[in-house]
């Protein structure tokens, strides 16, 4: 634990000295991510985003981040959720290697994963996603990034980047000695899910079909994302990193929470349509036995159940 600790304190010297020199990004945040940036294990590199929403100060540097480093290559996982936020990200890498950056892999559409990605552009790296994930990001790119103007400024904002690499199903990726195994998933949180899977260290980047502390956010099919919940738990997986919470969890221990929670909303959500019970009733109570525990949860839990609640009654 100790050397787990100094090491974590040796990587955010690191970065911070790198950091507070750079005249693209604000001091504040240039600190606050080297602060939350640790190494999980071997190679595996996680800044844990801030539990809250997206803010000036924050920069929508909101979920986790990081990359992986190979022999030859690195990896970015999800490049952040603003052009600031991933250009602190990128520097934090460049930091610790001098690798090239081969890859950057978007775990799914949401605007806290994915607007950091024109920050890699110098790095001609090439973008993957999931098969429905250009779909995705042309269909909400410009409404993200207005409301995302209006609290940041239009000058932090970015773009997202479309991927050119496209998961079907399954997809390897070769850093040099080191292998990472990306499958896309069905509807789940998104119907643009994919997680990540380093071979050498079994660590399983869930981005956010997994969080951890901070309440669940449903935008696709609640049903399907408990199915992918039993899928992943199959993984050789010793450690997950959530899309938001810690750095990492035991896998799949760390996902016990989660599941309770949208176990719940998936009861209470079905109880309430075979009553006849008015949606704005089953928002005000569906999986409220969850509560304790999670972060934001009054903020998102009335919206999960209407989600869920438009979904299900068409079973």
């Amino acid at each position: 634990m100790m050397a787990r600790l100094a090491g974590a304190l040796v990587v955010s010297a690191l970065v911070v000295g790198a950091l507070v020199l750079a005249v693209s990004t604000s001091p504040s945040h240039a600190e606050q991510f080297a602060a939350r940036l640790t190494q999980i294990a071997p190679g595996d590199y996680v800044r844990v985003g801030e539990c809250a929403e997206a803010t000036a100060q924050n920069l929508d540097g909101i979920a986790n981040t990081g990359f992986v480093v190979g022999r030859t290559a690195v990896a970015v996982i999800d490049p952040g959720g603003s052009l600031a936020d991933g250009r602190a990200l990128r520097m934090a890498l460049r930091a610790l290697t001098p690798l090239p950056v081969r890859y950057v892999v978007m775990t799914h559409s949401h605007p806290d994963h994915v607007f950091g990605g024109a920050a890699f552009l110098p790095d001609h790296p090439v973008f993957v996603g999931h098969w429905r994930l250009p779909a995705a990001l042309a269909n909400r790119a410009a409404y993200d990034a207005g409301r995302l103007s209006a609290v940041l400024g239009q000058d932090a904002v970015g773009a997202p980047v479309p991927p050119t690499l496209l998961v079907h199903d399954t997809a390897t990726l070769d850093l040099g000695g080191r292998v990472l195994d990306l499958q896309a998933h069905p509807a789940a949180h998104t119907n643009t899910d994919l997680t990540v899977l380093d071979r050498s260290t079994a660590v399983l980047w869930a981005g956010d079909l997994l969080f951890v502390g901070r309440v669940p956010s449903l935008d696709g099919d609640l049903p399907g994302w408990l199915r992918v919940l039993d899928r992943l738990a199959a993984l050789p997986a010793a450690r997950a990193v959530p899309g938001h919470g810690p750095a990492s969890v035991p896998w799949p221990a760390g996902a016990a929470a989660e599941r309770r929670y949208l176990a719940a909303l998936l009861h209470d959500v079905r109880a309430g349509l075979a009553t006849g019970t008015d949606i704005t009733v089953v928002a005000a109570n569906a999986g409220r036995s969850q509560r304790g525990g999670w972060a934001l949860f009054d903020e998102y839990a009335g919206r999960n159940a209407i989600v869920a609640y438009k979904e299900l009654q068409w079973e």
